[in-house]
């Protein structure tokens, strides 16, 4: 198996001394046929068999121990596959919404906390919480090994000692890690005035873990940079989220702070946005990237076009340096594919006489293999394409007709 080497810390090397034991030997991937595909220059085509084992599945992630992971709402568990689709190991969180997983192969889970109101009634409340879930056990790897650890329980990383039922209604609703294991975290709610402690409740927020394993305390909403100058309410119902940190697990592996995220508001143009970091003589300063929006002849669509999305749930960064943005949006029953300059489609293949990119979303309500149902979650690793397909109970996986060999 091919040996990982990081730069992140010494601690991380020492963890993975001995990651054959993680790992195990590499997935023969044989069993995926070249299928016989007619109609389009470049297009998805489903792998079989579908998996179906769910009630609910509403994200799936793809792992840096080379597995891939589905969050099963309908059970409140998160369920872990090797390449090839086989099953290994399941674990519940309450109330269970979406996860990550770090470098460190620590699972992030966002799900829900059971606690008292501070109120003369001491009224049982439900609060958000991200849980990590450390699956190590000597040189074993696995789910079975994990438990769910409380880090961020709101509001008590704003500093408070208690909460109340109106504390209910704010929730994390996505989180995704970068390259040194520090993560963002999405968050929503009904109080959205910035100035208030912790600013707005729709927000992204910054967040350094504890080295100790102890509630993470260095938690920062991130203010946006404008053309009207720096707003701390710029996020607005946050659904998704991912970075550009993505498996595998490589020494060459991008160290970018940038992010793009998902907005469910109806109100909002642009749903799907990138947002770039740069660090200044000020420090560090977060805006909106630029992408292509009108250039027809490198595309025929745009991650820009404004009303493209109606509700975008899950977003994810292909980690093989094509660089490829997916969407699912669980209205529109679709999953598209952009390029990180924002052009809608695949690079033709080579021996195409197209010199722009190829549509290749697709999708449509359905329970066809290249239809959906509320689709939920997207992943990509190794040139294959997972969608949580929530309505109809399933992950599909796809891969592109120029990626067979």
């Amino acid at each position: 198996m091919r040996i990982i080497k990081l730069s992140l810390c010494f601690s991380i090397l020492l963890l993975l001394n001995g990651c054959k034991g993680f790992f195990g030997d590499k997935t023969d991937l044989s069993f995926i046929d070249k299928p016989e595909f007619q109609g389009r220059e470049v297009a998805y085509v489903p792998i079989q068999p579908v998996l179906s084992e769910f009630v609910k599945p509403t994200q799936v992630i793809a792992g840096f121990d080379e597995l891939f992971y589905v969050v099963d709402e309908g059970t409140s568990e998160i369920v872990s596959y090797d390449l090839s689709g086989r099953e290994l190991q399941r674990i519940t969180v309450k109330g269970l919404k979406s996860i990550s997983q770090d470098r460190a192969l620590d699972i992030l889970a966002i799900g829900t906390y059971d606690t008292i109101a501070n109120d003369s009634a001491k009224t049982p409340i439900s609060l958000t919480c991200l849980y990590r879930i450390n699956q190590k056990s000597g040189s074993a790897l696995g789910l079975s090994f994990g438990k769910p650890k409380a880090v961020i329980i709101h509001p008590y990383y704003l500093g408070f000692k208690s909460a109340s039922q109106s504390d209910e209604s704010v929730k994390f609703t996505a989180v995704a890690t970068l390259s040194d294991n520090s993560y963002y975290l999405a968050r929503t709610g009904p109080k959205n005035n910035p100035t208030q402690l912790g600013g707005p409740d729709d927000a992204i927020l910054s967040v350094n873990p504890d080295l100790n394993n102890v509630q993470d305390k260095r938690i920062s909403p991130i203010t946006v940079q404008t053309s009207g100058g720096f707003e701390n309410d710029y996020f607005s119902m946050p659904s998704g989220i991912t970075t550009l940190s993505q498996p595998p697990q490589d020494p060459a592996i991008s160290n970018s702070r940038d992010f793009i995220y998902t907005s469910i508001n109806p109100d909002l143009a642009l749903k799907v946005q990138y947002i770039k970091y740069e660090e200044t003589l000020d420090g560090g300063v977060y805006s909106l990237k630029e992408m292509a929006s009108n250039d027809t002849s490198k595309a025929d669509g745009f991650l820009y076009d404004p009303g493209k999305f109606t509700t975008p749930k899950g977003v994810t960064y292909a980690g093989d340096r094509t660089n490829y943005i997916f969407v699912v949006d669980a209205a529109n029953d679709s999953l598209y594919q952009f390029t990180n300059e924002g052009y809608e489609g695949a690079n033709p293949p080579p021996f195409s006489s197209n010199r722009k990119q190829i549509l290749a979303s697709f999708g449509g309500e359905g329970i066809g293999l290249n239809q959906f149902n509320n689709p939920m979650g997207v992943a990509y690793f190794r040139k294959i394409v997972y969608v949580a397909d929530a309505g109809n109970s399933r992950v599909l996986r796809f891969k592109l007709t120029t990626d067979f060999e």
